[in-house]
C-alpha cells in the first residue's frame, strides 16, 4: 500500500531544511516516510527567489543556488504551476492578499493533496492543511 501525498508550503520547506525542530513530530514523521510522496510547488521556488531579491530573505541566495540538489536529496517531487492552478488561485474567495499562499492553496485543492503548513490562512482559502 502506498503512502500519502503531501504538498509543502514554503515555510514548512524552509524549516525542514534549516530548523526541523519547528515542525511537529507528525510532520517530521510524514516527511521522513519514504512511502509518502512529498511535493514542492514551483511557487516556493518563486517566493524564495523573490524574497531574496528584494532583501526580505538574505539567506535565500544559497537556497536558490542549491535548489535542485536539495529537492533531489529529499526525494521531493516538483509541482509546476499550470494555468488551471493560476485561474483557481485568482478566483479563490476572500481578501487574503498573499499570492504565494493563494497559489499553494489552489494547487492543493485542484491536486487533492493536503498542504503541510503552520499557516491557518491556507485552510481559510479552502485547502486541507496538516500541521499537528
Amino acid at each position: 500500500m502506498g503512502g500519502v501525498r503531501l504538498l509543502l508550503d514554503t515555510g514548512a520547506l524552509l524549516w525542514w531544511w534549516s530548523d526541523p525542530d519547528r515542525l511537529s513530530a507528525r510532520v517530521v514523521s510524514l516527511l521522513r516516510d519514504p512511502a509518502n510522496t512529498v511535493s514542492v510547488s514551483a511557487t516556493s521556488a518563486w517566493e524564495i527567489a523573490t524574497k531574496h531579491r528584494i532583501g526580505k530573505f538574505p539567506d535565500g541566495g544559497r537556497i536558490v543556488q542549491q535548489w535542485n540538489e536539495r529537492i533531489t536529496a529529499d526525494r521531493f517531487a516538483e509541482l509546476p504551476i499550470l494555468c488551471r492552478h493560476a485561474l483557481r488561485a485568482g478566483s479563490l474567495p476572500g481578501d487574503h492578499r498573499d499570492l504565494f499562499d493563494r497559489m499553494i492553496a489552489a494547487q492543493s485543492i485542484l491536486e487533492e493533496v493536503p498542504v503541510v503548513s503552520a499557516d491557518e490562512q491556507i485552510s481559510a482559502l479552502g485547502a486541507e492543511r496538516i500541521w499537528e
